[in-house]
């Protein structure tokens, strides 16, 4: 097939039929009996991928063709009914296969070790198995669609493509890996950007591992002002060139840059898509470039209740917490913590977590204690009185003014990368 490279004319976005007609194109020609699609999970809600695998799997199922979904959870929980209705709507929730990044994977190689030192200027000298979900090497599926948002992405500079793949229906060891190596070469060089290492690794393992596979991509690029989705461009292909499209978009519309460094700044985690820390640490992640050093980051997290997606995460992330990254280093490399060793992602997502003290981290939490959140090396604060102060409802999206005090409110910070264009220039 010929790419489709689909981009909206006005910030509305692209209606629901130029996307609609963009996705019956790309199945124009094929002869299809089996499809498989990829799609993101819940906590990728506003990356349009629920409407366009309801599309796919209506026009396929319509013409007879049995098609499989496999949700790209990656280390995360799977979908409850409620989560797929919402994202996928009548798409029946029987469809659903739920991956297990543990157990339901093949290895299909291994990245050799002087590659990734090469990528990594030596910081990671390691080989690094690729891994994938055994039913995207499974010859009966004529074709696999794989959709997702091109948006940000503290462990890869930009998320999706290959990523959904190797990380969201990928194995323990490529998790955990790429994981570490973006951690270890440090979330700031690479988040907003394409060629990073991660991002290299993952070209690799595409290039020599699945480029037999008829695995077609349908990216998205989006915002979501006031919750409302808007899909600013579709960009559907099966090579990489659909991903340095969507890449130049995304850097476009999801990177906002401050004028200074934010001295406070409150982000509202929305309770029906974060749960746990392990997410709702993007409000730290999206959000550290454009932190002033002293500044004070609050954290407005009505839903979290947990720190992991699954119990062991959750048991790493309590014993070790989030105190920096030469202290989560120092314990990686004891003997005696194999398991954290064992959990490479886990130590890379501590080391995310952590402002390695240049500025503060505040949970405002009231489905977990505040004396749990302190354990962990964050600041607590209840919820409701936080709120009462700082009303999600009632700040504007930017620059507000409380009591007086200068602050920088942002709603969703899944959906972009913000940071302080002094510094960034300089």
């Amino acid at each position: 097939m010929n790419d489709i490279y689909l981009i909206a004319k006005t910030d509305n976005g692209l209606t629901q039929e130029e996307i609609k007609t963009a996705l019956l194109e790309s199945l124009e020609g094929r002869s299809l009996k089996k499809v498989l699609i990829l799609p993101p999970d819940f906590t990728r809600f506003h990356s349009n991928a629920g409407y366009i695998t309801n599309v796919y799997y209506h026009t396929l199922d319509d013409a007879g063709v049995q098609v499989d979904i496999l949700p790209a959870l990656g280390t995360h929980v799977r979908m409850t009914e409620e989560q797929w209705k919402a994202m996928f709507g009548d798409v029946p929730y029987d469809r659903m296969i739920v991956h297990n990044w543990r157990t339901d994977v093949v290895k299909l190689g291994e990245i050799p070790a002087d590659f990734i030192s090469d990528i990594t200027e030596g910081l990671w000298t390691e080989p690094v198995s690729a891994e994938v979900n055994r039913l995207v090497m499974d010859e009966s599926y004529d074709l696999i669609i794989s959709p997702g948002q091109v948006v940000p992405h503290e462990v890869i500079g930009m998320a999706n493509h290959a990523k959904n793949l190797f990380v969201g229906v990928g194995g323990s060891e490529m998790i955990n890996s790429s994981h570490m190596v973006g951690a270890v070469y440090g979330m700031e060089r690479m988040m907003g950007k394409d060629h990073t290492p991660v991002r290299r690794m993952f070209d690799y393992g595409m290039e020599h591992f699945l480029k037999d596979r008829p695995i077609m991509f349908v990216l998205t690029v989006t915002t979501a002002p006031g919750g409302n989705i808007h899909t600013h461009g579709v960009f559907i292909g099966e090579g990489r060139e659909c991903l340095t499209h969507a890449v130049k978009l995304a850097q476009e519309k999801n990177i906002d840059f401050v004028e200074h460094g934010l001295k406070k700044c409150v982000v509202y985690l929305d309770p029906g898509e974060f749960k746990s820390t392990w997410l709702g640490n993007k409000a730290v992640y999206r959000t550290r470039m454009a932190m002033a050093d002293g500044g004070e980051l609050i954290i407005l997290a009505p839903g979290v209740e947990r720190f992991g997606e699954d119990d062991k995460v959750d048991e790493l992330i309590r014993k070790y917490g989030y105190r920096g990254r030469l202290h989560t280093l120092e314990e990686f490399r004891k003997p005696e913590n194999a398991d954290l060793r064992e959990n490479m992602g886990a130590a890379a997502h501590l080391i995310h977590g952590s402002s390695d003290g240049r500025f503060s981290i505040t949970y405002a939490v009231k489905d977990i204690t505040q004396d749990e959140i302190s354990s962990v090396g964050f600041n607590a604060a209840d919820y409701d009185e936080t709120a009462k102060k700082y009303n999600p409802d009632k700040l504007k999206y930017g620059y507000n003014t409380v009591d007086g005090e200068e602050i920088y409110f942002i709603p969703n910070p899944a959906l972009g990368l913000w940071i302080n264009r002094e510094k960034f220039e300089g």
